[in-house]
Parts: structure tokens; C-alpha cells; sequence
């Protein structure tokens, strides 16, 4: 298939996308290298050297020589490593050149015709004499307005209204497909270039093309050419009838024509008052049935009583606002452009109260978005990193979901629950624009005020993330390669022997039989089922990977998987009825449809069959977007609306159906059109059921793909990353978008998965990797081994010193998941959610917390011993001395030793510790402790959950164990507020350290005994050891 292509008139847009289809024409066989004598050019071009050299100097020409040289099972073979390494290499290279010019300028759809590079000719000559003559013709209409109204004339420049009335337009006529509304002129103010919204996204807008849409043409540099005028026609709101939920009513399409086939007619607006901090607005087809996504979503059984918002319209054309009921701020107004709604384009748009913008997931990059032109592509896809300042292009998974921060540091969050193509347009206005090719348009306005009661609305919404079991809290290994069940358990053993923690082995494809799913190498992995007996044997688990690509190619009768549910239709047809073809890493391959229940029945009978064999612990499911090393199938996809919309987001490969299945294949609730985006988060579901079904205990199921919900469900890792320190850099806005969009249980590969690590970057990223609340180091085929134990002495006791500091804070995190489980709060969470009132925190994105309370500053560098970080006005511990951080509210620079990642505690916590071991099952068996920082009050809180860490809904059951810490002046004191767990009476407390003491106390008692302490001065540090305080009864501590 081509790649990318551009007319050429897009010659030197912004990317410097060349025009391939005009420059380059390639045979179909495939080279191994571009031979420059072979490609045919046009005259004109030919005619033109400069623009050759030019376009050679692109690698968007070599693009197209790699997408038909794409034979990846060739990579199957480790020998090929060579031929893999290479394509990657220019893959990244590739993506890495375009999303720096994207970066650089704005991005090419923004931008319909470029300026102009190349050899002078009489016909730009033209063109800028025709553009001199112009401007010289608006400066003689302008200073005739000038005297207008000097002179008192009835012409005036209107002031916007916050709810716009514009006139109303005619009534529609049947729908017809044409460019646009042509019987009138556009009223074209020569508006602020960052208020214009693009009229004209497809590639390369025209003069011509735009002004046949009825829209504005204008050419400042940057902006889009072609926008909305402020009359252009949309819908009229009809009577606005009151409901028992809120309001609805009818919308009628006023513009006689439409730019998109299919427009629809007729919507009705649903608004429901869901609750008080939750305005529930649905658009959706008056006449006819829509796709809308299966998941479910809060029944609301009464109208709010006391809404932080307020509603209002514009009727003619149509648009609502929402402000903030306690200071009339708004944010959401549709009014700033038309509704667009036909069957394959909706479109809507939004001013914003501010700039600071987070979530609009899955991307890598800063925390906090741009708004200067930026577009977000959401559409599944398996996609290497690339190394750019930020890579907004579409990842594994899809979550329309953004929180804003406005001035004043209150917050509101957006959902638009919609699981088809679609992209975000930023705006530097600040404005927004949702534009998606299928579904309805379903949004979900969270009031906050804060943004932790925005994640919790958020969540309210999608559903609270699952409780993992307490061993997957625990650090994990794997890489792909160990190429032998004997290597895989000696790396086991290294790490026992070095006393460094690890809960859990994993292995990748390499342990299964020619890539099948269910099966594993009898020669090479002969011994798995012993390494796993070993591993339950020492108290540690298992977890290994699967694909959701199942091999069509085996000898009939020889392949359960494939024989089973093809007999069963389990699988995703084709348009004609069969079962579509891919090809994975076994070849040619099928894809369940994880939405039929069949399919999850055999999945489930599949992975019980297998367990039965090797007693795996969890699942890792991977390439589930889902990947495919074709584009649509083995044998093309059909020429239709699906395959080719009206409007395409801005999708990597430019098509659907890029490395991926044919949008118009089928599955059992819909197209796969629709249910592109949901593959993962279905087969995540599956699993989880599974896991259920087999093992009886809680599930650890991690994906690459998700969608909003799917933290109920599962874990995620953040993909395929590199051995670099920009992407150790961005793993950390990668968690916090993750326990925003309801997952946190979430992590990186540690070190990095591609590419060729090095000892301070893995020492650094461990330190880090310490304190992802998912921990598990992980590489590629071919790479050098980076596993703790392979580096020096030094490095090992580092990696060995954060390792056990993070297991001796395993009973808060555990704590923490439980609170995400129950009460909605995020485990991981930037600085601005305890601090959203302080402006120095909005950006911040290389340090986060643990909750509300525990600050990770970590280093991100190379060969730096210093770091800075930045501390909001509060008090604040160093958290192995007891030291307070003076000065506050501003940023500090921190030493920061090869063997110290910086920890920091907020005054006011009480952290639950535990004496830590090398694996939870015998870190749970050790006495607890408490780190008390007292705040400015004297003052501190905390809490402990307890079960046996394993097994499912202990909580129904009510055996679970819920203590409460309070600290007062000179006072600790704990509450039991329930004691279920069997084992809650072997439970004590053997340390407390108390943070913030400013003297020498003379005696200390615990349980009205004295007990003995020690005291550091310059801390300010009490510490309290050898105890023995049972936990099943109230703890008192004091001291004077």
C-alpha cells in the first residue's frame, strides 16, 4: 500500500510531507533500498532539480519502500535480529522527523496551502501581485468603515454576546451531497487567528474548495485557511421540554446542504441533571438507530437538587453553555462554531476557561498538553516510540477524557463516551473541538470543583479500578529472549541469590511453540511446569503472554484453538462471512471477537486447558489494539464507506485499516468500525473472567490496549518504549494519565524495552521504576541482558535499597489501591491534585505522589548527582531522615547519589509501613510500623486495609481488617474499625517514627509503658523500636 500521500500542492507544508504520489512510482516488487535511478518523476519535477534534492532529502520516500518491505516473519527468527533492529531504526526515524516539523510548526491539515520554497516563476509572481492589489483594496474598505463611524453611520463591529443569536436560516431540504451551503455569502469578520475553527480538515484546503462550503479563506500562517464564518448555517433548538432528569428537545438541520453525505436531519438533545456535580448531554439521531458504546454507565433515578452548573441556549443556530454556578465562569460553550452531524462526521466545539489541559489519552509526551494547533488522534494502533518532544499520535488505547484547570485552580473534567475514529483539535483561543466518524455524541460534564473530585466523578462514571492482589504489588521480571525455561529459572535463582526483591516471572512469546497461543516449547521450555512449581514453591508467581492472533495455518485436528473456534464462529469475519486473516507472529492468523459470549467461553476453556499444564498466576495480553503486521488482511480490505469514510482522523498509516483489521469486518455486536477501539478492553474482560473462573482469586490481567472502564477489569503497561531518558521521562506523565482515565495499576518497561540500555540509565529508571505502582523491568529480543543482577556490586545494592523501600511501603500502597477501589482517588497523582490553587504546579510532571501525601522526586538525567525539585507551600520531611524541607513554595535543589532516589513526606500523613522481605508472601508475615510527619497543626492521619492480599470481594465478606491512625500534638492513637481477617491477631506494631518533634521529649510511653526511643536533633526525629503493640486493639503512644 502507498504511504502517506499529499498532491502537490502540498509541497513544503509544515511536516514537509513530499507528494508521493506524484514523485515517487515504485514496482510492486520489494528492495531492500530506495535505488533513486529507478524512480520515475514527473516532467514538471524532473524540470525542477532543487525540488528533487529536496524530496530526496525526505524520508517519507523511503517510507514507502518500508511499508512494502515490511516481512515480519522474518523477525521470528533471532538470526534476523539484524534485519529487525534496521527497520525499526528507520521507522523511528521516520516518525521521529515528522513529529519534529510537526512540533516545530503546525501540523499540515492546519495549513492548506504552504508557503512557497523553490525557483521563482511568472505565476507566483502573479499570485503576489494579485495579493499586493488585495491588501491595497481591504485598506481602502477599511478606513471607509473608519469614517462610517466617525461619521455616525449605522455600521458598527458587534461585541459577542456569551450566547450567541444569530439569525435563522431556512428550513432543510431533502439531504443531498454537495459542497456546502453556496446560496449565500459568508459573513467573514477578519477575526483573531486563534478563535477560527476549521472548516476544511481534510488534506489540503483550497480556496475554491472552501468557499464552495459557504466558510472563510484567509491565509495567516499557522491557523486554518479555511474557517467557520460566524453565520454558517447548523441546527435550530426547538421547544425545550421540561423532564423528570433535566430537559430535551428537538434539533432541525437548517443548512440546505452539507459538506459530509448522509446529514442528519433531525437530532434530539437529551440533558439529564445527573447529579450535582454531573451534567449528563446526549445528541443523538431523532429517526434512526446509532452505534452506541456497550459499557455500562450510571442510571441517574432524580433530577440533581442543588446543580453547580447552570445551563443556557442559543437556539437558531444551536449551541449550549454551561457555567459554574458559584462565579458564572463558563465552561463549555458549543456556540464558538456549528454542530456537524452526519452519519461518518460529528463535530463539535468548545471554548475553554484555560490553557491547562491534561488527559486526551493514549499519547506520550508532557503532562500537560499544548494548545498551540495541536490535533489528538484516538484510534487503537501498535506503534513504535519515537523520539520527538511530544508524540500526540494515536497509541494503544482510546480515553476521550480531559481535565481542565482554570485560573483560580478549580476544576471540571469532559468525557465524550464514543468509541469510534475521532480527534481533539487544541486550540491557543484556548478551544476545543471533538470531531469523531461514527456514534453519537455523549458527554459526561464533571464540575469538580477539585481535581481529585473530578477523577472521582470521572470514575463514577466509567466505574472504580479493581483491587489487585497484594503480590502483584510486588517487583516483576521478563524479557524477550531467554529462549529456555533452564535460563528463565537461572535468572530466577541470580535474583534470590543477590537478596533483591521480585514477586514475579514472566516470560514473552519466545516460551511458546512457533508463537501459538496456549502451547510452549517442549524442547526449549521442557521444564516450564517445574520453573513455575519452584517459583509457588519460594512463595512467587507466574505470569506469561498471550496474543489475541490465533494460527490458521496448522494441520487440521492438531490445534484446539484454532479447530475449537472455528467450529464454535468465535472468530471476527470478513464481509463475505469468513473468518478474516491477519498475519501475527505465527503467520497467518485469526482474531477472536471478544464481544461474542461464545468467544469468551472458549478463551475461558482454552486457558483453562493450558493452566492445567503450567498453573500460570495472571495474563499479560499484548498486540490486542488489534496488531497486525498486514494492513486489513492478507487479502486487502472491500472499497466501502467503512474502509474509506467521508473524513479520516489523523491516524498513523493515513487509513482504518493500517496495520490492523478491515473497519468493515464484523463481530457480534457491530462493525469492527465501531468496536475498533473496544478489542482490548473486551479481551481484558475476558481474561479477567477466566483468571476468575480458574484460579478463584483476584485477577491480574495486564493490557496494552484499554478504553475507558478498563481498570475495572485489568492493569496496562505503557507499551513498546526505548532504552532512553526522554522516555524514562515520559513514563511519568504515562502514569498520571493512566490513574486519571481509572488505571492505576500501571507502569513502563523499566530500563527500557528497545533498544540498548546502559548501568546509570537502568539504576536511575529502577530507582523510578521503585515506585510505579505496577513495577516490572522488561527488553527485547536481541538486547543486552539488564536484569538487576547483571550490574556491578554497587548498582545491585542501589537497585536492592529502592526495591526494599518500596516493599517496606507495600501496606500504603495497598492501602492507596483500596481507597481507588472504594472511594475514587488516584493512586499515583501529579502535584496540582493537592495543590491545584498553586500555578507552579499545573506544569510539573517530573515528580508525582503516592497518594496525597508521598512525594517521588527522581533523577532524569544523565550524570547529574542534583535535582530539582519544587515543593508547594506546606510542610514537608525528607523521608529516610525526618529532616523538614526549608525553604517551601518554591523549587530546591536536592542531592541526589547514585544509590538515592529523593522521597519526600507531606505533614499530615501516617504512612503504614512493614518490615520488608524479597517477596510479599514473606513480607506480609513481618511487624507493621508507622512514619508519622505532623504537619503545621501538630497534627497527622493515616489508615491500614488488611486481608490475606489473595482472595475475592473479602470486603462482602467482611474479612478484612480497617485500622485508623491519628496523631495530635503529642499523641498517636489508632481506631480498629473492623478486625475480619483471620490472621488480624498475629498483627503488631514493632517502630514508629515521628517527624516534626521540635524537642528532646523526657519520656515516652506506648501503651502506658515507657518504652525505649532514640531522638536525632537535627531533624527532629523520635523514634520509637522494639515494640511489640498488638494491632487488633487500640495503640497508644505518647510522649512529653
Amino acid at each position: 500500500m502507498m504511504a502517506e500521500s499529499y498532491p502537490l500542492s502540498a509541497w513544503n507544508t509544515p511536516d514537509k510531507k513530499v507528494p508521493l504520489e506524484e514523485l515517487l512510482e515504485t514496482s510492486e516488487e520489494c528492495s531492500s533500498s530506495l535505488d533513486v535511478a529507478s524512480v520515475q518523476l514527473p516532467q514538471d519535477i524532473v524540470a525542477n532539480p532543487d525540488m528533487i534534492n529536496y524530496a530526496l532529502e525526505e524520508p517519507f520516500l523511503l517510507k514507502t519502500e518500508v511499508e512494502k518491505c515490511e516481512k515480519f516473519p522474518h523477525l521470528k527468527d533471532a538470526a534476523d535480529q539484524q534485519h529487525r533492529d534496521a527497520f525499526f531504526s528507520l521507522q523511528a526515524k521516520i516518525e521521529e522527523r515528522s513529529l519534529e516539523e510537526s512540533r516545530r510548526e503546525s501540523f499540515r491539515r492546519y495549513v492548506g496551502v504552504s508557503t512557497w520554497r523553490g525557483h521563482c516563476s511568472c505565476k507566483v509572481c502573479m499570485v503576489y501581485l494579485m495579493a499586493c492589489f488585495m491588501l491595497l483594496l481591504m485598506g481602502v474598505c477599511a478606513v471607509g468603515m473608519v469614517f462610517n463611524i466617525v461619521m455616525g453611520n449605522n455600521l458598527f463591529i458587534p461585541v459577542m454576546p456569551t450566547i450567541v443569536k444569530r439569525p435563522s436560516q431556512p428550513k432543510v431540504v431533502p439531504n443531498t451531497l454537495v459542497q456546502g451551503p453556496t446560496a449565500r455569502a459568508p459573513q467573514c469578520p477578519d477575526e483573531d487567528n486563534a478563535h477560527r475553527f476549521d472548516c476544511y480538515p481534510e488534506d489540503l484546503a483550497t480556496q475554491e474548495k472552501c468557499e464552495a462550503r459557504g466558510c472563510c479563506w484567509r491565509k495567516p500562517n499557522g491557523v486554518p485557511f479555511c474557517y467557520f464564518p460566524p453565520d454558517y448555517p447548523s441546527y435550530s433548538l426547538g421547544e425545550v421540554k421540561s423532564t423528570p432528569l433535566g430537559a430535551t428537545a428537538v434539533l432541525t438541520r437548517t443548512n440546505a446542504s452539507s459538506p459530509y453525505p448522509k446529514a442528519v436531519n433531525q437530532l434530539t438533545m437529551y440533558l439529564r441533571f445527573e447529579t450535582d456535580t454531573r451534567l449528563h448531554l446526549v445528541l443523538n439521531d431523532t429517526a434512526s438507530k446509532r452505534f452506541e458504546v456497550p459499557i455500562a454507565t450510571p442510571t441517574a433515578t432524580g433530577k440533581a437538587a442543588s446543580p453547580l452548573y447552570e445551563v443556557e441556549y442559543s437556539h437558531d443556530p444551536f449551541g449550549i453553555v454551561v457555567k459554574r454556578r458559584s462565579n458564572g465562569r463558563v465552561l463549555l460553550n458549543t456556540t464558538v462554531a456549528p454542530l456537524l452531524y452526519a452519519d461518518q462526521f460529528l463535530e463539535t466545539s468548545t471554548s475553554l476557561p484555560s490553557r491547562n489541559i491534561y488527559g486526551l489519552g493514549e499519547h506520550r509526551g508532557p503532562f500537560r498538553h499544548s494548545t498551540d494547533w495541536v490535533r489528538i488522534p484516538f484510534w487503537a494502533r501498535d506503534k513504535p516510540t519515537a523520539e520527538a518532544e511530544e508524540d500526540v499520535t494515536n497509541l494503544y488505547g482510546s480515553h476521550p477524557f480531559y481535565l481542565c484547570v482554570e485560573e483560580d485552580g478549580q476544576a471540571h473534567g469532559v468525557f465524550l463516551l464514543n468509541s469510534n475514529a475521532m480527534e481533539v483539535i487544541l486550540q491557543p483561543a484556548p478551544a476545543l473541538t471533538w470531531r469523531t466518524i461514527g456514534g453519537i455524541l455523549d458527554f459526561h460534564i464533571l464540575l469538580g470543583p477539585d481535581p481529585n473530585s473530578v477523577i472521582q466523578q470521572y470514575w463514577d462514571v466509567i466505574g472504580y479500578p479493581m483491587m489487585p492482589p497484594y503480590w502483584a504489588l510486588g517487583f516483576h521480571l521478563c524479557r524477550w529472549g531467554y529462549n529456555s525455561a533452564n535460563r528463565t529459572m537461572d535468572i530466577v535463582h541470580k535474583m534470590r541469590d543477590a537478596g533483591i526483591p521480585q514477586d514475579t516471572q514472566w516470560n514473552d512469546i519466545d516460551y511458546m511453540t512457533s508463537h501459538l497461543d496456549w502451547t510452549y516449547d517442549g524442547d526449549k521450555f521442557a521444564e516450564l511446569p517445574a520453573v513455575v512449581k519452584d517459583l509457588h514453591d519460594h512463595g512467587q508467581h507466574y505470569i506469561m503472554i498471550v496474543d489475541p492472533g490465533i494460527s490458521n495455518t496448522q494441520k487440521a485436528g492438531t490445534y484446539p484453538p484454532y479447530d475449537v473456534g472455528l467450529k464454535r464462529g468465535v472468530f471476527i469475519n470478513d464481509t463475505d462471512g469468513n473468518p478474516i486473516v491477519g498475519r501475527v507472529w505465527p503467520g497467518d492468523t485469526t482474531f477472536p471477537d471478544f464481544t461474542n459470549p461464545i468467544t469468551q467461553q472458549w478463551w475461558l476453556e482454552m486457558a483453562a486447558d493450558f493452566h492445567k499444564k503450567v498453573p500460570f498466576d495472571g495474563m499479560w495480553i499484548d498486540m490486542n489494539e488489534p496488531s497486525n503486521f498486514v494492513d486489513g488482511s492478507t487479502h486487502g480490505c472491500p472499497d466501502n464507506e467503512l474502509e474509506k469514510p467521508p473524513y479520516t482522523p489523523a491516524v498513523v498509516g493515513g487509513t482504518l485499516a493500517a496495520k490492523t483489521l478491515c473497519a468493515s469486518s464484523q463481530q457480534h455486536l457491530s462493525s469492527h468500525y465501531n468496536l475498533h477501539n473496544l478489542y482490548g478492553h473486551f479481551e481484558i474482560i475476558a481474561s479477567h473472567n477466566a483468571l476468575v473462573s480458574i484460579r478463584g482469586t483476584r485477577p491480574v490481567v495486564i493490557s496494552r490496549s484499554t478504553f475507558p472502564s478498563s481498570g475495572r477489569h485489568g492493569g496496562h503497561w505503557l507499551g513498546d518504549n526505548k532504552s532512553s531518558w526522554k522516555d524514562m521521562y515520559y513514563s511519568i506523565p504515562g502514569i498520571l494519565n493512566m490513574n486519571m482515565f481509572g488505571i492505576p495499576l500501571v507502569g513502563p518497561d523499566i530500563c527500557g524495552f528497545g533498544g540498548e540500555t546502559n548501568e546509570e540509565l537502568c539504576l536511575r529508571w529502577q530507582q523510578l521504576g521503585a515506585f510505579y505502582p505496577f513495577s516490572r523491568n522488561h527488553n527485547t529480543l536481541g538486547a543486552k541482558a539488564q536484569e538487576p543482577t547483571v550490574w556491578s556490586a554497587a548498582t545491585q545494592e542501589s537497585i536492592r535499597s529502592a526495591l526494599l523501600t518500596r516493599y517496606s511501603l507495600l501496606p500504603h500502597l495497598y492501602f492507596l489501591f483500596h481507597r481507588a477501589n472504594k472511594m475514587g482517588e488516584a493512586v499515583a497523582r501529579p502535584l496540582f491534585f493537592e495543590y491545584p490553587t498553586d500555578n507552579n504546579t499545573w506544569g510539573v510532571d517530573t515528580q508525582f505522589l503516592w497518594g496525597d501525601s508521598l512525594m517521588v522526586t527522581p533523577v532524569l538525567e544523565q550524570g547529574v548527582t542534583k535535582v530539582t525539585a519544587y515543593f508547594p507551600n506546606d510542610t514537608w520531611y525528607d523521608f529516610y531522615s525526618g529532616r523538614p524541607v526549608v525553604p517551601v513554595g518554591q523549587n530546591v535543589t536536592l542531592d541526589a547519589p547514585q544509590d538515592t532516589i529523593n522521597l519526600h513526606l507531606r505533614g499530615g500523613a501516617i504512612l503504614v509501613t512493614q518490615q520488608p522481605s524479597t517477596t510479599t508472601t514473606a513480607s506480609r508475615k513481618n511487624q507493621f510500623g508507622l512514619v508519622v510527619a505532623l504537619n503545621r497543626t501538630l497534627e497527622a492521619r493515616g489508615g491500614l486495609f488488611w486481608d490475606d492480599g489473595d482472595s475475592l470481594d473479602t470486603e462482602g465478606k467482611k474479612e478484612f481488617t480497617m485500622i485508623k491512625f491519628f496523631s495530635s500534638r503529642n499523641t498517636i492513637s489508632s481506631q480498629v474499625m473492623m478486625s475480619g481477617y483471620p490472621g488480624t491477631k498475629g498483627m503488631s506494631l514493632g517502630s514508629i517514627r515521628v517527624y516534626g518533634v521540635a524537642q528532646k521529649p523526657h519520656t515516652v510511653m506506648a501503651n502506658k509503658e515507657a518504652v525505649n526511643y532514640s531522638y536525632v536533633q537535627d531533624s527532629q526525629m523520635l523514634s520509637l523500636n522494639n515494640l511489640t503493640l498488638p494491632l487488633s486493639q487500640p495503640v497508644q503512644a505518647m510522649w512529653a
